[in-house]
């Protein structure tokens, strides 16, 4: 299934994701900046490997996650449900796109990961209350 353009703008404009997983102990999330890589359909962020969110992610590899525009007026409210895998080692073209985002970033310790995208329900009420595009990978 090709990913509808509305949820590849969506992804690109914003930078911030809730990022969620679960594990025997029950969920956990965390809120991570992120890069949208549209060639390889993931999210990609860095973290601490010693982060409670990355242990529980390498023990249980789905991730759940969203992303979502904060608004109290309901003919605005647009938003991202995800589900995926993460994946550990990013080559160096895939990470060179979130470090330019985030300069900040390259003077701090952490690995980048990625999020490979497998489910993505796109929410856009301006286009119509209720209006969804959904993307499910083959």
């Amino acid at each position: 299934m090709q990913l509808d353009k509305k949820i590849k703008r969506y992804l690109k404009k914003h930078h911030l994701m809730t990022f969620a997983v679960c594990t025997k102990e029950g969920a956990y999330c965390a809120n991570l900046f992120y890069v949208f890589n549209e060639e390889s359909l993931s999210l990609i962020f860095a973290s601490n490997i010693d982060s409670k969110h990355i242990k529980d992610a390498i023990a249980n590899p789905n991730i759940g996650g969203t992303i979502s525009k904060e608004t109290k007026n309901i003919s605005k409210i647009q938003g991202v449900q995800f589900r995926g895998r993460l994946k550990s080692s990013l080559d160096f073209k895939e990470g060179r796109s979130y470090f330019k985002r985030f300069v900040f970033a390259k003077k701090i310790k952490l690995s980048l990961w990625a999020v490979e995208l497998n489910f993505i329900k796109f929410t856009d009420n301006t286009l119509g209350f209720g209006k969804k595009f959904i993307y499910k990978k083959d």
